[in-house]
């Protein structure tokens, strides 16, 4: 471990962190251009062959950019699809990054960190970085927006240039360090541990924008929202929004163990997706059975079609969604983890008046937004295992086979587990109990 890292865990001053140069080189999960091509023809794409730890350079800082440590970061699916070369391979979005020229071309390389959760110290600053300091404890949202460009200014996610770092930009989470735009920090809610808050950003944020926000679904009191993968790191944010906003939280899950998890955290309604028979087909036809079969389900539970479905899985539950929510009703998607291609039949969402909304990461206000319901206690992590960095693939493995529930953390510079609170007064009065209530479902007996 270098100088200026051990310096961060040691919880050196400002001062201190700025006279210690940074290193050349540090440890990052990584992928490598030349194996792009290494599933070709196979069936089971293995992460664990991709993903690599080791050594990669420091890059150069840009003007409106800082440097953090990151003592802790998670997994998220888009790092799967990033080692599995999917849906196309991340190095040509870099290439195409890079053509922008500028600051940009550092992103062009044969290696790509990524990772776009994280939480850490900041630990330089560019000339341009007005309204943060060496010695911030942050959390950083994959956000990569140019605030510089008109039409990103009413919201940021409407810019033609947003990214999704540690994704589609270079220098991801997954490392001791990692380099980002001032328009990507948060505060640390400080009665959070790293790895509590490494989990928080994408899912916790892409969730308000998707449920809460004026670009979202706008949730209000008594709304029914069925929630697809309510276990996962969307879904499982997602029913406590449902829940705080005064909605009826119907969670779908694939197991009897994770709808013992939802009874535990409060879910209204809890429907095993086996109950309706979903799996056995992906077609328009089998779509509208299913939403036949989930309506009545719903409708025996409580007397009524859900407003709202929150859908992230993509193909296999897309052409439902549509089927099921009421007329006037919404589906709100962010992304297809079983693939992109949707078939549903257009029928029930023209004649019946309903709405698809896209949905991608949330704006920065919408991340503060978030950050202040966890600092208010309204939210809590749902954090269940912790890997080591050095066991970051294993910790993506499981997502791939989604063997995991919650969120999935990896600690980066932080020495061991539940260090970073500062404000412990806060953390009492919300519970710890409550905070890591979520740690009882993991999946692995890894601990570090």
């Amino acid at each position: 471990m270098d100088t200026l890292a051990e310096a961060v865990i040691a919880g050196a001053p400002p001062e201190e962190l700025l006279s210690i140069p940074l290193p050349d080189r540090f440890l990052a999960a990584h992928l490598r251009a030349g194996d792009a091509g290494m599933f070709e023809g196979e069936t089971d794409k293995d992460v664990r062959r991709s993903l690599h730890v080791g050594a990669v350079g420091m890059p150069v800082l840009a003007p409106d950019e800082v440097v953090v440590a990151v003592m802790a970061s998670s997994i998220n699916y888009n790092t799967v699809w990033s080692a599995m070369f999917e849906p196309i391979s991340t190095f040509d979005s870099l290439r195409r990054y890079a053509r922008q020229g500028g600051y940009a071309t550092r992103h062009d390389l044969p290696y790509q960190v990524v990772g776009s959760d994280a939480a850490g110290v900041v630990v330089r600053v560019g000339d341009g970085v007005r309204h943060w300091n060496v010695g911030d404890h942050v959390m950083i949202s994959p956000a990569y927006v140019d605030d510089q460009d008109p039409r990103g200014h009413a919201d940021a996610m409407m810019g033609p240039y947003g990214r999704a770092w540690g994704y589609e930009t270079n220098f991801g989470g997954l490392a001791h360090y990692t380099v980002v735009r001032a328009t990507q920090l948060v505060p640390k809610p400080a009665h959070l541990t790293w790895e509590e808050a490494a989990s928080i950003t994408l899912c916790a944020g892409t969730a308000y924008r998707m449920l809460v926000s004026e670009a979202g679904a706008r949730i209000k009191q008594g709304d029914i929202v069925l929630i697809w993968g309510a276990t996962g790191g969307l879904g499982g944010y997602a029913v406590q929004m449902v829940k705080n906003g005064g909605g009826v939280a119907v969670g779908v899950v694939s197991s009897e163990a994770k709808a013992h998890i939802l009874r535990e955290q409060g879910c209204d309604v809890i429907i095993d997706r086996r109950e309706i028979g979903m799996g056995d087909g992906d077609s328009a036809g089998d779509a509208i059975e299913y939403g036949k079969r989930l309506g009545r389900r719903i409708r025996a539970e409580l007397g009524e079609d859900p407003h709202v479905a929150f859908d992230y899985v993509g193909r296999a539950t897309f052409g439902t969604s549509v089927h099921v929510v009421r007329r006037g009703g919404a589906v709100v998607t962010c992304g297809s983890s079983t693939g992109y291609q949707h078939e549903y039949d257009n029928r029930y969402l023209w004649m019946n008046l309903k709405r698809i909304i896209g949905s991608h990461i949330a704006n920065l206000q919408e991340q503060w937004e978030t950050s202040r319901l966890f600092r208010q206690g309204g939210l809590v992590p749902i954090l269940t295992d912790v890997f080591p960095l050095a066991d970051t693939a294993e910790a993506l493995r499981l997502v791939q086979e989604n063997r995991h529930v919650g969120k999935v953390g990896v600690l980066a510079l932080a020495p061991h587990e539940g260090t970073g609170v500062t404000d412990p007064d806060l953390r009492a009065r919300i519970g710890e109990d409550r905070i890591t209530a979520w740690r009882a479902y993991a999946t692995t007996t890894a601990r570090v």
